[in-house]
């Protein structure tokens, strides 16, 4: 390349536009100049006319309309119609239930899972000594043939543990289908159109959680060079619009997570959450954050709780929680927590947008 082009390119470049020799002689004669003001001026003039600002009203009345047309048409998106749920190539999602001793809550949770179109298996995790009886195995089977609206009804089976342990809930599952996990409380119910809007979010971001329980953590404070945090229950999160954590209670996650909080995941928090008999979920969002560097992903939506006999309605759980949170993050050696305040709405069932 010459210098001589170069050059042009260079100044080119410094004037924002192509360069003319044309133009340049007729700016250096004052020529071009003058023309240049006497355009602007009539420009200006043109543009002032009450025709012209008539129609310049028109124009953008016009794109209001047609941007409005656009949101009603999106706000009526159906995500049954594009959802990978009905795919045979997606298969849909395995509900992975925990439950323990309490079969009533059980069969009502079955039942209603059973029914959602997106339900490709579901799996419960029985961590009691004695297994179940053969009439319950029958009795859950025949409700979940009954319930099922597809033509490929969903696999039924009980996932046996002898021991009591809250680990139970995330061992690996053989020969699943699915890609996705949808991890739930014996005691939740979560609508099924809600729950496929859920797995279409899901889908998006599969490597992250993605559910309807937030819960979020701060700096509480530093002292002698440790930090210490905070953990902050749903008023918070309410409070301060901020949430870091999604609970496995109701959430979405790869399968793959399963695999890594069994084999991969220190020891020593096993041993912990068997010792204190909580906060697995935690111990999940912290493996999926500190594998993702990602935030999760929180899913508004209405969700019911059919029972009220859990471990979070025990005096001091909120105690119990932070100390889970500190100690795990002094075994990990940092906060992999993410931070967020992104909320996915499906806005075919919003009023506003």
């Amino acid at each position: 390349m010459s210098s001589t082009h170069i050059a042009i390119s260079d100044r080119a470049a410094d004037a924002g536009e192509l360069y003319s020799p044309a133009k340049e002689k007729a700016n250096n004669r004052g020529v071009y100049g003058v023309r240049s003001q006497i355009f602007r001026r009539r420009v200006r003039q043109l543009i002032g006319g009450p025709r012209v600002k008539l129609l310049l009203s028109l124009c953008i009345l016009s794109f209001f309309v047609l941007f409005s047309s656009r949101i009603g048409t999106f706000k009526s998106w159906n995500p049954h119609a594009s959802s990978s749920a009905s795919s045979p190539s997606r298969r849909g999602y395995t509900v992975l239930i925990n439950t323990w001793k309490r079969n009533s809550l059980l069969t009502q949770s079955v039942a209603h899972y059973a029914s959602c179109s997106g339900t490709d298996a579901i799996h419960v995790v029985w961590s009691e000594s004695d297994p179940p009886s053969n009439s319950l195995k029958a009795f859950l089977k025949k409700i979940v043939l009954k319930k099922s609206h597809t033509s490929r009804k969903p696999n039924f089976k009980f996932d046996l543990n002898e021991e009591d342990n809250l680990n139970n809930r995330f061992k690996p599952i053989e020969n699943l289908r699915t890609d996705a996990i949808f991890s739930v409380d014996d005691d939740v119910i979560v609508p099924c159109h809600t729950l496929d809007f859920a797995f279409t979010v899901w889908q998006s971001a599969p490597l992250t959680m993605v559910g309807f329980v937030p819960r979020m953590h701060w700096l509480d404070q530093e002292k002698n060079g440790i930090v210490y945090y905070k953990y902050g229950g749903w008023w918070s999160v309410w409070w301060m619009g901020t949430y870091s954590m999604i609970l496995s209670k109701a959430s979405f996650f790869h399968k793959n997570y399963l695999e890594l909080y069994t084999h991969k995941m220190p020891s020593s928090i096993h041993d912990y959450i068997t010792t204190e008999r909580n906060c697995e979920d935690i111990a999940m969002s912290l493996l999926v954050a500190n594998a993702t560097d990602a935030p999760p992903i929180w899913v508004k939506g209405k969700i019911y709780e059919i029972g009220s006999s859990g471990i979070s309605h025990l005096k001091g759980h909120s105690n119990r929680r932070n100390k889970c949170l500190n100690d795990f993050v002094s075994l990990y050696g940092t906060m992999p927590l993410v931070p967020t305040n992104i909320k996915a709405v499906d806005a075919g069932h919003e009023w506003f947008w």
